[in-house]
């Protein structure tokens, strides 16, 4: 997720309500960040921002405002100031600013500094907000009010399981009109082996603002696999049969597991660990070849193919070209 260490300190601050203002609605911008979010603490300390700062002047009173009760104003960016805060171009955005109790707010402001997932959900006219943070999402502090909490704590299961920080307004089962930020921690990607792959995804990492680690012995892999989110990526480059217990640990625990190799050298550790007793369900976990079908050819070509089927499946996108996609694009 975005360094949301400022954000953290002032969540963290005093007993009384916090402010918080975000995105509810959007058009334009081109593409923008989730889990943006602006904190106004009750001594008038800000942390976060909205927009890259094109809507700060706005978002800041809105913020003092909204310490006392909820409120939704409609903001517009023109094109000038949109492109000199770094936004593709103009657009509106309808924000909500709403109180934060302290319980949820320090629950938010743990898991930023922890480094787990965390989700803030609110009613979309800002009456109530609950925070369900942890590893599984397992926490609550807040409420929504009638069953919504249940509604609301397995609808942002559903999303960890895409591993990505995602903002998004959906209606509940139970009929509640909710604004979600999820923020997910950054993934880190594992790789299994060396050579010009090895570094061209560790470019293509860092470009993404991943982290990007090497693991060149049985053991440090497995530690670090048997450790992983659901946002971490493992690429087994090495076709050592040793590796073959990494991948073991990985079917039984979370994240991402993408092995490079031949269709020969898939299809013999296919047989390699059903022999060790792995289930062809299980083995489905495994994205072998790794890699989106792109005719890459070249490392660096290879690494973004690789990353590309990473966030296909973070996404649960069926990878397709844009201009023959139906549904909004950057949702």
């Amino acid at each position: 997720m975005s360094d949301l260490s400022e954000v953290a300190a002032v969540l963290a601050r005093g007993d009384e309500a916090r402010a918080v203002v975000r995105v509810l609605d959007r058009h334009g911008f081109g593409t923008v960040e989730p889990g943006q979010l602006l904190v106004a603490g009750a001594d008038g300390a800000l942390g976060g921002e909205l927009l890259r700062g094109a809507l700060d002047d706005r978002a800041t009173t809105l913020a003092t405002e909204a310490r006392d009760r909820p409120e939704v104003v409609e903001a517009h960016v023109a094109e000038d100031a949109a492109v000199a805060a770094g936004l593709a171009c103009a657009g509106g955005a309808t924000l909500l600013g709403h109180p934060l109790d302290a319980a949820p707010a320090r629950a938010l402001a743990e898991a930023f500094v922890a480094g787990v997932p965390a989700a803030l959900v609110t009613r979309a006219d800002g009456s109530a907000s609950l925070a369900i943070t942890g590893g599984d999402l397992d926490v609550i502090e807040g409420s929504l009010g009638f069953a919504a909490v249940d509604a609301a704590a397995a609808h942002v299961r559903g999303l960890l399981r895409r591993g990505a920080t995602v903002t998004e307004r959906v209606v509940l089962e139970d009929g509640a009109d909710v604004l979600v930020d999820l923020w997910v921690p950054v993934p880190t990607v594992v790789v299994v082996g060396g050579g010009a792959i090895a570094d061209a995804l560790a470019a293509q990492s860092a470009l993404l603002g991943w982290t990007a680690r090497r693991a060149d012995t049985v053991a440090e892999a497995d530690a670090a696999v048997a450790a992983f989110t659901d946002a971490d990526v493992l690429v087994l480059l090495d076709h050592d049969p040793a590796f073959d217990a990494v991948l073991r640990t990985g079917i039984a625990g979370r994240g991402f597991l993408g092995a490079l190799g031949s269709r020969r050298t898939q299809a013999a550790r296919r047989e390699r660990l059903l022999a060790a007793g792995v289930t062809s369900e299980q083995l489905a976990r495994i994205h072998g070849p790794v890699g989106l079908d792109l005719g890459a050819r070249t490392p660096a070509e290879t690494a973004v193919s690789i990353v590309g089927e990473v966030l296909a499946v973070r996404s649960g996108r069926d990878p397709s070209a844009l201009g023959r996609a139906a549904g909004p694009i950057g949702a």
